[in-house]
């Protein structure tokens, strides 16, 4: 049985986007295409193979403080996302952290016909998601330093680096959005998409 959506949003020009409490059992042969293609290098899961990703996220799945997520555009399977305590996953003494943290991950599926705009309706969408909580006032995340194209997307959903950190498997760079520079973000963006309808 499909688990219920935990969350829905609805953009504007791309339509419907729900998210799902993932199955690690039954999500495990969707998650493995997805975690080991080429374009997902950045996930750190190239070599795994089904049964190791079904185990990761188990993993996840059992822990107190870490959780993920089907994503469906249109109720098609679109997209994978996280949420976690930075202050406990992720970035367990390597930041200050708040009482209000949230961290996330998010990544799109593979496709052979990308749609104009879909990653920046992703990540703006787990965006959503995570402040939907009223507890939560700011995402934090730790992209490598690398991933130039997630660096733009943060920027664009209103993230700033704080600073560079040494993970054990990576350099990152610390990224901090608060609930008001992501109102701020958003409301640009729905501008810019109105002009861009208008011209």
């Amino acid at each position: 049985m499909t688990p219920s959506p935990v969350f829905e949003h609805t953009d504007a020009r791309l339509g419907t986007f729900t998210l799902r409490t993932l199955d690690p059992a039954a999500d495990a042969g969707l998650l493995h295409g997805w975690v080991t293609h080429p374009k997902a290098s950045y996930w750190m899961m190239q070599g795994a193979d089904e049964a190791e990703v079904a185990a990761e996220y188990r993993r996840i799945h059992e822990h107190p403080h870490h959780d993920a997520f089907i994503g469906l555009h249109e109720g098609r399977p679109a997209f994978l996302a996280e949420r976690y305590d930075p202050s406990r996953v992720e970035l367990d003494g390597l930041y200050p952290a708040r009482p209000g943290d949230v961290g996330m991950h998010f990544l799109c599926a593979p496709t052979d016909t990308p749609v104009h705009g879909f990653t920046l309706a992703v990540i703006t969408v787990v965006m959503e998601f995570c402040f939907a909580d009223p507890h939560v006032r700011r995402v934090v995340v730790e992209p490598d330093v690398r991933n130039a194209a997630v660096h733009a997307l943060n920027a664009a959903v209103g993230f700033e680096i704080v600073e560079r950190i040494a993970k054990p498997e990576k350099d990152a760079y610390l990224s901090v959005c608060t609930r008001e520079r992501f109102e701020a973000a958003r409301t640009a963006l729905a501008a810019r998409a109105v002009q861009g309808v208008t011209r």
